[in-house]
Parts: structure tokens; sequence; C-alpha cells
């Protein structure tokens, strides 16, 4: 990516190597156990059946980024089904499509943004295949690579990360939180600096509503949620005694993106098969 945004690539040779993020609990938003194996040859072949798919679908559009989105973790418990969100971005150093997205460094507070093929992106120990592609609309959808292609990305990435990072916090972000402030940013009415505290008061002002998840706090102290990626302290102490945790996620995200008329087109895959209609997310 030009400019002065480094992203740290997964290049093909570290394929069998990947990191996985974690949540004491399986109470995580992205990506799944952390630690590194090796893929198998089938896995590998599934991961790269998704990435076909997504590929052909992506090249019947004359668009330069969308959003994709993946279960990495099972959240139905949630009523979740997606956990994952990035931008797959036309015409990359790194490949003809590729997701840039934020991720956290492994069982730490800290998080990067990457640049990923789209066959590591389904190779990352799923729980399932499922995707969808959100075409946004033409003028968002180049404001939004604007950024991608800018230090502008940087600026809206805090890197002190939190999973479960409050929807509206200036001190945590999490990996949906990062794309909805990129999205925020792109709506913006004016060409100057960009930065987390006005892309989020522009969320407010497009009216964002966040998803509210519920963690019992009896789970929360005798399940074990605490690691260095996960910070309750971030939520007002009512929210915490009662459970309900505010969060950004991909259903949020999609639901906001309708709301406001910038969804362009959908396309959607569970089980392999291409769905009629997209599902709950």
């Amino acid at each position: 990516m030009r400019g002065a945004m480094r992203l740290p690539s997964m290049r093909p040779a570290l394929l069998g190597l990947l990191l996985f993020l974690s949540m004491a609990g399986g109470a995580c938003w992205a990506g799944t156990n952390c630690g590194t194996r090796a893929i198998g040859p089938r896995e590998l072949a599934t991961a790269a059946d998704s990435a076909q798919r997504v590929y052909a679908a992506l090249e019947q559009h004359d668009a330069p980024v969308a959003l994709i989105a993946r279960s990495g973790t099972d959240l139905s418990r949630y009523g979740l089904h997606y956990s994952h969100v990035g931008f797959a971005v036309r015409d990359r150093n790194e490949g003809r499509w590729t997701v840039v997205h934020l991720l956290n460094r492994c069982g730490t507070a800290r998080s990067s943004l990457y640049a990923q093929g789209l066959v590591n992106f389904f190779a990352d120990d799923l729980v399932n295949q499922d995707a969808r592609i959100v075409w946004l609309r033409p003028e968002l959808a180049q404001r939004v690579a604007s950024i991608l292609q800018s230090s502008a990305a940087e600026a809206l990435h805090d890197p002190h990360y939190s999973v479960i990072a409050r929807y509206d916090s200036h001190d945590y972000q999490n990996s949906t939180a990062w794309v909805l402030d990129v999205l925020a940013a792109a709506e913006l009415p004016s060409a100057g600096s960009v930065d987390r505290t006005s892309a989020q008061a522009e969320e407010i002002a497009l009216h964002h509503q966040p998803d509210t998840i519920h963690i019992a706090y009896g789970k929360r102290v005798l399940g074990g949620l605490f690691s260095a990626n996960t910070v309750f302290t971030d939520h007002p102490l009512a929210a915490r005694l009662g459970g309900e945790y505010r969060v950004v996620t991909v259903r949020s995200i999609l639901r906001w993106l309708d709301a406001i008329g910038a969804t362009q087109g959908v396309r959607e895959w569970r089980d392999g098969a291409e769905t009629t209609t997209p599902g709950p997310a």
C-alpha cells in the first residue's frame, strides 16, 4: 500500500503458521485460538474454494473496495453470525484482491493493521466458511479506497485493543470498530484531517446503533473471562454490573450501512452455497 501506511503482510510462505486471536472462555469477536499450527491440505483447499468464490464475485463489480465478512468464532450465543469484517481492496501490491483489516496480536493488548490474500483470510481456523460481500455506493467506495491508500487508515487505528471495546470508546478499539471508523470517516463532508474523534462524531450524527452483548457478571468473574485483550472497565459500572456491553459488531455495521443508504449490493455464501436472500448477520 502506497503512502505512510505500513501494513504487515501475511506472505504465502507463512500460510502454514498463522496467528490466531483468543479470549478466555471463547467470547471473542474476531479470530480463534491463539497459537501456531500447520494447516492441513483439506483445510487449505476449503479456504481456497471460499477465496475463489469471493474473488469471482468481486471481479464482477467495477468497485475499488468492498466489505467482506467471515465467521471466525461461533457467536450464536450472542445472536450473531459473523464475527469479523475487513475491506477487500482491488489491485494492491500483495495481489489482485487483498483484505485489509485489524487483528489483535495474539493474546496481547495491542493490534495492528494487516494486508492478507483471500486464501489466508479464509484459512484462519474459522468456525465455518460462510462469507458475505457488501458493495458500497460508488462515491463512498472511492473515498474508503482513498483512506486505505493513505496515512488516514493508520490515523483511524488505535493499537490499544479490547475484544469488547465500547462502541464509542476513545481508549480502545477492536477490529469491527476500526472498520466502522473508516466508513464513518469516508462519510465526513469535509476533506480535512481524518481522526477517530471526527469519525466517531460522524457515527453519532448518522445514528449508528451498537449491539448489546450480554455477558453475565458471574460468568465474567467465575468463568475466567480475563485476558490482556479484554477490558471490561472500558464500559460504565452499570453496564458491567448488568452484564450488558454495547459494542460494534458486523451486524451493527451492516444494519447502519443499510439505514444510511450506503449499501449497493450484497452476496452471501453459507455452507458453500450462495444464498438467495442473505441471512441474519
